[in-house]
């Protein structure tokens, strides 16, 4: 039977978290290979991000004695959307279709049978979208939902409420690994692959164990990457807010000017010096966001390694 899938977790320090998630994701593939929706030797891959807890010695003990728990630990911490990556790259040769999901598993696993339904259906790529967000704090609703607007606003093409937990199948996998830039956003990477695409959607738990990897702080980095990464209208509105200065700067200097000659003469030096370190503050952001893409080409042209992989355990009877 053909079918095999891989799910991939990617870890960071997940040792509280761990057996849940392997318990729930292990009852899941042996429910859905009875019901003859996968191959027998599908499995699990949990990817180690570099953990500094136990995390990968639960993972290389629960292989011992789990069939389906697959292991890969990579040499340092490269963050999660490159940790997604290289369980993406590393399983796709073994398999005919991945599903990515974080190791908290507070996206439904339930909906992953939907999911492998509509692929069977011949659809190559399949987002998980979070119906509503009615466990976010409010500040947590707000941001997200800001971030999406602005992203679309930006011109970058993403799914709405959908964040790493997607089904994809076997050429889109290899599609995927030939995007070569380092600054990876694959929120927005997915949708330019194309192929046919279809959505599951859910309700999103709440974590039961651990902490979240992604505090506000990794929150305004992950979306400035992701911006920046895909879109140059930052640039734009630079240079449009440049223009509009410069417009504003004649009209007060023609207006300065024009008092001159009637016998006017204007008070204001706060003003002024307010005007001046507004301004000052204007350019510096400026250079700041263009900087940050000058920064990201130095990254991109350089071609090193988005992650090295220092260890991996399979269960050899299955691979072979």
């Amino acid at each position: 039977m053909k079918n095999r899938l891989a799910i991939i977790v990617p870890c960071y320090n997940e040792e509280e978290i761990f057996s849940f998630s392997s318990g729930k994701l292990t009852n899941l593939l042996k429910d859905l290979i009875k019901k003859r929706k996968i191959a027998k030797n599908s499995f699990i891959l949990f990817v180690d991000d570099g953990s500094k807890d136990n995390t990968w010695q639960l993972i290389h003990e629960e292989n011992k004695k789990n069939k389906f728990v697959y292991g890969l630990k990579l040499a340092g911490n490269v963050g999660h959307q490159n940790a997604l990556l290289a369980g993406i790259t590393e399983s796709l040769d073994l398999v005919d279709m991945s599903i990515s999901i974080d190791a908290d598993l507070q996206d439904d696993i339930n909906v992953i049978e939907e999911m492998i339904d509509k692929y069977t259906s011949g659809i190559d790529i399949v987002y998980g979208v979070r119906n509503d967000r009615k466990s976010d704090s409010f500040f947590k609703r707000f941001t997200a939902q800001s971030f999406y607007k602005f992203m679309k606003l930006m011109g970058v093409k993403s799914v709405y409420n959908h964040a790493d937990f997607r089904l994809m199948s076997k050429r889109a996998m290899k599609d995927l690994s030939e995007y070569k830039e380092r600054n990876l956003f694959l929120r927005g990477i997915v949708p330019l692959i194309g192929y046919k695409t279809d959505c599951v959607y859910y309700a999103r738990g709440k974590r039961i164990a651990g902490e979240s990897k992604y505090p506000l702080k990794k929150m305004i980095k992950f979306a400035f990457d992701g911006i920046t990464s895909f879109s140059i209208k930052p640039m734009t509105i630079i240079c449009m807010l440049g223009i509009v200065i410069i417009v504003v700067s004649i009209i007060a200097m023609l207006y300065g000017v024009l008092g001159y000659f009637m016998g006017r003469s204007f008070d204001g030096w706060s003003s002024l010096f307010c005007s001046i370190w507004f301004l000052g503050g204007v350019q510096l952001l400026c250079i700041g966001i263009i900087g940050q893409y000058v920064g990201k080409t130095y990254i991109e042209v350089k071609e090193r390694p988005r992650y090295n992989v220092e260890k991996i355990i399979k269960n050899k009877d299955k691979d072979k």
